[in-house]
């Protein structure tokens, strides 16, 4: 009797490790969004949406507005809300947390004919922070590669909305140092959009390319992972033309001395995507902003180090500040 129900377990386990690896081999698109579905529900977000002018902006939130300011998040070129996850589940729970799908990104509107430089992501931004009611009271922005040249702009531009600037190695600077790849967009002619990847494989190499342990991402997953990205390529090819473009190359730099409020730059000592040495353009472009070079980080800093990063931004959050000068 013992060994009939100790075996019933082992072959129910069996089963599910069975039914996993066919899965994570045959069909790693459904694993991943398995994943990307069932993860924000375990640490509190919630997928809402918001509507301008028949726009419709998603996002995920967790918490509500109060007392301490909120954070809105910004993501990267071809990426969504999702970047933030690890982020988030870090963060403390009594903190309100937008994370935004960028214009044209996840799930917000992408229209036909839609431009994406900076200025029109700003206009975007400030569209969502006014149907939202997120700009009742000052909030804390953070952005990540295009993400940061967006949020960078948006602070100069509307400095009565925003508390305080966190900027993770953001794009749109005159890098002294500039990376193989920053070098390719520069040199950038008769609309080559190579480097935006079109197919599977690409992908992959690129995804990896900013990771300062590509190994650490399975290659399975991130094949289910472009897998779903590939049918919006000619999406990201024309955001890529359009952020790249003479207008927004260096719209950060061009705007960031009109940045007045308390300003985070974040960067991996490792970025192979966007060099650190922008870290120091931001510092003497920016009054008082502090720097953080992160060991053993590349250019996606909420997949190398989500700890780290989480722990910086709420050490910079007004909130917190406040209370360490009260201790």
């Amino acid at each position: 009797m013992d060994s009939i129900l100790l075996k019933t377990p082992l072959t129910f386990i069996g089963f599910l490790l069975i039914t996993f690896l066919i899965i994570y081999f045959l069909w790693p698109a459904a694993l991943v969004r398995f994943g990307l579905w069932a993860f924000p529900k375990i640490i509190g977000l919630q997928v809402r949406y918001a509507e301008h002018n028949g726009y419709r902006f998603c996002y995920y939130s967790r918490g509500k507005p109060g007392f301490q300011p909120s954070i809105l998040m910004l993501h990267g070129l071809g990426l969504d809300k999702d970047t933030w996850l690890l982020n988030v589940y870090f963060l403390p729970k009594n903190i309100h947390v937008v994370c935004l799908d960028m214009p044209g990104h996840g799930e917000t509107t992408c229209l036909p004919g839609e431009n994406y430089t900076t200025f029109d992501q700003v206009k975007r931004i400030h569209q969502f922070v006014e149907c939202t009611g997120l700009n009742r009271k000052p909030f804390h922005l953070v952005g990540i590669s295009m993400g940061g040249m967006v949020a960078g702009v948006y602070a100069a531009h509307h400095p009565s909305e925003v508390c305080c600037l966190s900027l993770m190695c953001p794009t749109g600077l005159n890098y002294p140092k500039d990376t193989d790849i920053m070098k390719r967009v520069k040199n950038r002619k008769n609309h080559d959009v190579s480097l935006v990847p079109s197919n599977i494989q690409e992908g992959v190499e690129m995804f990896r390319l900013g990771l300062y342990y590509p190994r650490m991402a399975p290659k399975q997953l991130l094949k289910g992972l472009f897998e779903d990205w590939l049918p919006d390529n000619n999406f990201y090819k024309k955001c890529y033309l359009d952020i790249f473009s003479d207008e927004s190359l260096y719209s950060l730099q061009d705007n960031m001395s009109k940045i007045r409020v308390p300003t985070q730059v974040i960067w991996g000592k490792d970025d192979r995507l966007v060099d650190v040495s922008g870290a120091e353009v931001l510092a003497k472009g920016i009054p008082h902003a502090q720097v953080h070079l992160l060991e053993k980080c590349g250019h996606y800093l909420p997949a190398d180090s989500p700890k780290e990063t989480s722990q910086l931004l709420m050490d910079f959050h007004p909130s917190y500040m406040k209370n360490k000068k009260t201790e």
